[in-house]
Formats: C-alpha cells, structure tokens, sequence
C-alpha cells in the first residue's frame, strides 16, 4: 500500500490503480493522507512553495497524526522549506566534492 500511495500515479499498473482505489474507498483517512502526499510531492516537483501555506491549512484540518506532526515541523522552519520549495538551487554537487574529499581522508 505504501508503494501505492508514495510513487507517481502513471507507474501503477491498472490492477495497482484499481486495488488503490478500493482499499481508499474504504478508509476516509487513508484518502485523505493520500490527497495529502500526492500535493505535497507535487509541490517539491515543481518548485511551488507558493501553495505551502494551503497545504498546510488542509493538513491541519485533516488531523492525522504522522501528518500533524510533519505540519509541527514545517512551522518551526517555514521560511526556509518555502525557500526550498520555491528555488531551483540545491547543494548536490557542493555535497559531492565533499564526499570525495571524506572519502579521500579516510
């Protein structure tokens, strides 16, 4: 089920799609927490930070307890996850040089 809820929609096959459904058809929660997921994965794909402060309302109202707590998290440090989720720059290739150079000390 989490392989389900955690992968983009167009890699499930159709008997994946349709076992989703019926197991989110029968447990509201899970639905929700699903709706959840889907949005915010969609907001860290496309840099729209923007969106953050809706997803975190809709988050709270939903009151789910793995949610809530990450919602917790998001308020102590809210402007930098939306400076995260809204630039294209990332540390990738400052973290590897130095990997390399740890790896080399080693």
């Amino acid at each position: 089920m989490t392989g389900w809820l955690t992968r983009h929609p167009a890699t499930l096959t159709e008997e994946e799609k349709l076992h989703r459904k019926a197991v989110l058809d029968r447990c509201p929660e899970l639905a929700s927490a699903a709706e959840l997921t889907s949005s915010s994965a969609e907001m860290l794909t496309t840099l729209s930070g923007t969106r953050l402060p809706k997803w975190i309302t809709e988050a709270t109202e939903a009151n789910l307890p793995g949610i809530s707590s990450f919602v917790v998290g998001l308020h102590s440090d809210f402007d930098v996850v939306t400076a995260g989720l809204t630039t294209d720059w990332n540390s990738g290739p400052v973290e590897g040089a130095v990997n390399r150079i740890k790896m080399r000390k080693r």
